[in-house]
C-alpha cells in the first residue's frame, strides 16, 4: 500500500510540474506587440517583457543570432511579438527590432541582443536568472543601454531572495 501511494504522490508532482512547464510556455507566447519596458530592481533599472517580468541575454547569443531553442526555450521563453514591439519607459524604440525563430515566430531584440524571461521569475521585478549558468551560457539581465547587467543584485532587506535558486 506504501508503493502504491508513493507512486501516486511521485505521479502528482510530475503531473504538477508539467502542468507548470506548459502553462509557463503557453504564458509566454506571442502577443500582438510586444512591449519592453523598464523597472527598478536590485540590480538597478533593467528592461522588462509586456508582463513586466525581467528580459534577460544569453552569452552565448551573438548579434541577432539566438541559440537557445528546444528545453532552453522552455527555461528561458523568448519575448516574441506578431507586430512590431513597442517600447515605454527608458526603453528605446530605436534599439527595438526582431529576428526570425522557428516556424517564423519572431523574437524581440534590444541593441542586436534576442531577450528571454526567465521561467524562474514569478512576479514583476524578480530577478532570479542572473548570472545563472544554463544551456551553454551565463544569463544576464538586460540593462537600458541594452548591455548585460553583470553585477550582482543588491541583498534584500524584505525577507525575499532576489538573487536565485
Amino acid at each position: 500500500m506504501k508503493k502504491i501511494a508513493t507512486l501516486l504522490a511521485t505521479a502528482g508532482v510530475a503531473i504538477g510540474l508539467t502542468a507548470a512547464v506548459a502553462m509557463a510556455s503557453t504564458a509566454h507566447t506571442a502577443s500582438s506587440h510586444a512591449v519592453v519596458s523598464t523597472r527598478s530592481t536590485s540590480l538597478g533599472t533593467v528592461l522588462v517583457g509586456t508582463n513586466g517580468r525581467t528580459l534577460y541575454t544569453l552569452s552565448t547569443d551573438s548579434k541577432n543570432k539566438s541559440t537557445c531553442s528546444g528545453g532552453c526555450a522552455t527555461g528561458w521563453p523568448p519575448l516574441t511579438t506578431v507586430g512590431a514591439p513597442k517600447a515605454k519607459g527608458s526603453a528605446k524604440s530605436k534599439d527595438l527590432g526582431t529576428i526570425s525563430r522557428a516556424h517564423g515566430v519572431k523574437q524581440v531584440t534590444y541593441n542586436g541582443h534576442p531577450v528571454y524571461e526567465f521561467a524562474g521569475d514569478s512576479a514583476a521585478g524578480q530577478t532570479n536568472g542572473q548570472d545563472q549558468f544554463a544551456f551553454g551560457g551565463y544569463w544576464y539581465a538586460v540593462s537600458t543601454s541594452g548591455s548585460a547587467v553583470t553585477k550582482a543584485p543588491k541583498k534584500s532587506t524584505s525577507g525575499t531572495s532576489s538573487s536565485g535558486w
